[in-house]
């Protein structure tokens, strides 16, 4: 007679009953991708195979949002909850030795609330939010594991000298003129043992990828390098020899490599997804993917050759379109209904409640976002009644959207009720027409918001009465 007591015991009777066990997350974070750099947005001269299958295999989010338009202040919105109005980060701040101003003490982050719920944790990439030993040290935000880059200026070679372990630091044998280590690819390597090592418990990776910032770098002959040049017919640019490591490293062939760099990320996501197949874990295994911010135009970069913003208005530092708006795409078989176009207007900050909510946790009062959870079922969601960004560099900006208002100020530190620039998303993607003249009630309501929402924080002064 069959019994159910080993079933019991093991715990399969859950699932045999049909609940959800905890799905794995991994969330893939490209650094200065633009929205229009994957094929499905649009690009036309790089080719993005695994994203593509990855969004027809899932939703494509055509209306979602980064933190804001900088490294640091963006990834602390992703990890916080909080748009950088109130999140602790908000500006890319060097401290001493290495690394960037740190995460406060107390801090609640998405690796924190999945680490409470029983998850393994994983940062395998750039973290920029607190150096080693400081209180933003990525084990001590909720990390078990942290491989990469801890200061993301540092980040701007890809062949490093060292790259750090939790608290390790780990030498490599890179020169200015010995470059034998890829660090993109050392860290995906290391991402990928991580998979491996916890494919049999629940599992939060956040993969921090920093392709394809700036430099403009790839290893020694490189295929799809070689596959650029040859398909843009680029020819090389002078560059100086020499090279100190102070700066970006010149690079000859701008236009490839970008490409290039935009193709191997491609390639590791694919990677991944292979990986979570082949381990039978995919349907229990969400996978999101997105950018921090808009594309740079730094190092040789040339966003405008690809059309990088996706015919969108700025890039990186700007808080029009170009500069905000990300590639988003969730992947769930079984789970997510495949080739969805999503229209939801949503922000980084949506992240933690949606993880917290996934991982049977409650999400912390504070957070500005609402969970996805539902969208990511193609069931009733809940809209934002407006979202928020400010910028703490360029004199401060702020914007707003609301429905499809989207409303900007520039120097908004030394003029903080100075005038508003309004454009009509729906029929103004691009934001082209400024109409504010023809619409001081909706001005009115978007500068109420910009006052309500920041909240002066004194490591990032900006206010014109705090600078002083």
């Amino acid at each position: 007679m069959f019994s159910l007591l080993p079933v019991l015991l093991t715990g399969s009777f859950t699932e045999l009953c049909g609940q959800h066990k905890k799905p794995n997350i991994i969330l893939i974070l490209a650094d200065d991708l633009g929205v229009g750099d994957v094929g499905v947005y649009g690009q036309k001269k790089i080719k993005t195979p695994n994203l593509d299958r990855l969004a027809r295999e899932g939703v494509q989010f055509n209306q979602f949002y980064a933190g804001t338009s900088v490294c640091a202040p963006s990834r602390s919105s992703l990890m916080t909850g909080q748009h950088t109005g109130h999140t602790p980060v908000r500006g890319n701040k060097a401290t001493k030795p290495e690394g960037q101003w740190p995460l406060p003490e107390g801090t609640v982050t998405i690796a924190g609330l999945l680490k409470e719920a029983g998850y393994a944790t994983g940062d395998f990439g750039k973290w920029g939010l607190g150096f080693v030993g400081t209180t933003g040290d990525p084990n001590k935000q909720g990390f078990d594991e942290f491989f990469g880059y801890n200061c993301q200026s540092l980040a701007h070679n890809y062949f490093p000298e060292h790259l750090w372990h939790n608290a390790s630091k780990v030498s490599l044998p890179n020169t200015n003129t010995s470059q034998t280590v890829y660090a993109a690819q050392l860290i995906h390597d290391k991402a990928r043992e991580f998979i491996q090592k916890n494919s049999r418990q629940p599992f939060f990776l956040f993969l921090s990828y920093t392709l394809p910032h700036a430099a403009l770098q790839l290893p020694a002959n490189d295929s799809l390098l070689a596959y650029y040049v040859k398909a843009f017919e680029e020819k090389p640019v002078p560059v100086a020899t020499g090279w100190q490591g102070k700066g970006y490293q010149p690079q000859a062939y701008p236009h490839a490599a970008y490409a290039a760099m935009v193709g191997r990320l491609d390639q590791y996501v694919g990677e991944v997804r292979k990986q979570v197949e082949a381990l039978g874990i995919a349907d229990n295994t969400l996978i999101l993917f997105a950018s921090d911010n808009g594309p740079h135009k730094e190092g040789g970069n040339d966003p405008s050759f690809f059309n990088s913003s996706a015919g969108l208005k700025g890039i990186k530092r700007d808080l029009y379109e170009g500069g905000l708006r990300t590639p988003f795409i969730a992947w769930w078989p079984g789970t997510i209904q495949a080739g969805r176009q999503s229209e939801f207007a949503g922000a980084f900050w949506d992240l933690l409640p949606t993880f917290a909510e996934l991982a049977g946790v409650k999400a912390p009062q504070a957070t500005d976002g609402i969970s996805i959870v539902p969208e990511l079922k193609n069931s009733s969601q809940k809209n934002h009644e407006y979202l928020y960004w400010e910028f703490h560099e360029q004199g401060g900006k702020q914007a707003v959207r609301i429905d499809n208002w989207k409303g900007i100020r520039l120097n908004a530190m030394t003029h903080a009720d100075g005038p508003i620039e309004l454009y009509n998303l729906q029929s103004d993607p691009a934001e082209q027409h400024n109409v504010a003249a023809a619409h001081p009630d909706v001005i009115a309501r978007i500068a109420d918001i910009m006052k309500k929402e920041h909240v002066e924080n004194d490591d990032f002064p900006f206010s014109q009465n705090a600078l002083k």
